[in-house]
């Protein structure tokens, strides 16, 4: 049985196992919040299980652990069939045994996919395309901060150690210094996605004290989400390696850049791989108009995706490194939808807004949806804009408390991502959201305590 199971594997997974049986496997699915969740078992009894079950209750417990009550829906707990997707099969190359992660495919009892797995989400978006002869195509960029050990939730978050002895500086962009500073946790990053199968475009320094860039091969939207999801893990265990965490928390730093993952979107025909973000001559065609058209109208009710913690807006800060407007603009950026310099058949548009703290299924199902809704609607976008786009008006919600109505109320999105999907989501981030405004902060014991 193990050897059939074998035979099925990726390329690389099977390349990780010549040198060892499979010990254990690691049965994953992302929650809302990106969290995987699942079980672990021998190799020898994952090689004769077809599936396994999972309380649907996964997708109603927020960040803090809590459970979350839906109105109309009974809280009952039915199992969900999770089935392995071999096609993920991945190692684990941290584990001191021969390990792999698969993730699994989410339906419920009758063979219906659950509406309200990010995974089953981003399907469902990517489905709308392939209905008409369409292969939505994704890039995303990774950013995130080396860290020193935070064991008190309560002290501030610092830069790491680096190799000199120091803590790693902060105006460093692009950098080979810096990056050389905590070159070790870099190498095992090479060597894990290696040992993974999952091909790095390139990693460099970014403006943050201990912040990495690190960019991914363009590909289908649901396999890229698969390899940030992995990324993620593989990172923090590198990072856990060599004394220091890895996060990806949006604002981690006071007075620091916030970390980002810029999503590059194309489309092509399904059947010839023509990118119809370009016409005939060579020039922008009507689909990319619209497709920015979409975003433009559409982005600020998926904000509560992209930006799904309070904490993620303290990332939006005016000439921060970070967009706070809709604009679009060619090699601009400082406009929150770029296009990048690319030769006509590689046309495309990066969405800067989203936050590296969003889960990767649910960021790209929503800047999907928008572009789509673009197109479906042919909706004309502003004209480009030139100069310092940190000068145009504010285009998106600045707090998370103004993120959540704008999702809550956009009928159109919550059509393409799935009404029952969008309401447990809206319902778990209300909870997470009422628990913050419990917290008070130093901040305030700081300056209101002794001044009001």
């Amino acid at each position: 049985m193990v050897h059939d199971l074998l035979d099925k594997l990726p390329e690389a997974a099977q390349a990780y196992l010549e040198k060892g049986k499979i010990d254990e496997v690691e049965c994953v699915i992302a929650d809302l919040a990106g969290v995987a969740r699942g079980k672990a078992m021998p190799g020898p009894k994952f090689a004769k299980q077809t599936h396994f079950y999972l309380p649907n209750s996964v997708f109603l417990q927020t960040i803090t652990g809590d459970w979350t009550d839906i109105p109309d829906m009974p809280y009952t707990e039915p199992d969900m069939v999770l089935t392995p997707d071999l096609s993920t099969a991945t190692a684990a190359p941290w584990t001191a045994d021969w390990t792999l992660q698969v993730i699994h495919e989410i339906h419920d009892q009758n063979g219906n996919p659950v509406p309200t797995a990010p995974r089953n989400v981003l399907k469902r978006v990517v489905g709308l395309f392939e209905e008409q002869g369409l292969t939505p195509i994704v890039a995303p960029e990774m950013e995130f901060y080396l860290v020193s050990p935070n064991t008190d939730p309560a002290k501030e978050v610092e830069p790491p150690m680096g190799r000199s002895g120091r803590k790693a500086a902060a105006k460093q962009a692009y950098s080979m210094s810096a990056v050389d500073e905590y070159g070790p946790v870099i190498d095992d990053i090479y060597d894990f996605a290696e040992a993974q199968g999952i091909e790095i475009d390139g990693i460099m320094q970014e403006g943050g004290a201990g912040q990495i860039e690190l960019n991914m091969r363009h590909g289908d939207p649901v396999r890229l989400a698969d390899e940030i999801f992995y990324f993620k893990r593989l990172i923090r265990e590198a990072a856990l390696r060599h004394n220091c965490y890895a996060t990806f928390m949006a604002k981690p730093i006071q007075n620091e850049p916030g970390s980002a993952m810029h999503i590059h979107h194309s489309v092509v025909e399904t059947k010839g791989g023509r990118n119809i973000f370009t016409d005939e001559q060579g020039e922008d065609s009507e689909a990319f108009l619209h497709f920015i058209g979409g975003m433009q109208r559409h982005l600020p009710s998926v904000v509560a995706l992209l930006a799904p913690y309070v904490n993620s807006y303290r990332r939006y800060v005016r000439d921060f490194a970070a967009p706070i407007n809709l604009e679009w603009g060619r090699d601009n950026r400082t406009t929150g939808l770029r296009v990048p310099v690319s030769s006509p058949h590689s046309r495309r548009v990066e969405n800067r807004i989203a936050g590296m703290d969003c889960n990767p299924y649910l960021a790209i199902a929503g800047s999907l949806a928008c572009g789509w809704l673009g197109m479906q609607e042919k909706l004309p976008p502003a004209p480009a804009f030139d100069g310092d786009a940190y000068d145009s008006d504010e285009g998106i919600p600045r707090t998370f408390g103004e993120a959540l109505p704008l999702f809550a109320e956009a009928t159109a999105v919550r059509d393409v991502l799935g009404e029952e999907f969008c309401k447990v989501y809206a319902a778990v981030k209300e909870a997470e959201y009422t628990e913050f405004l419990q917290v008070i902060s130093p901040w305030e014991r700081e300056h209101l305590l002794l001044n009001v």
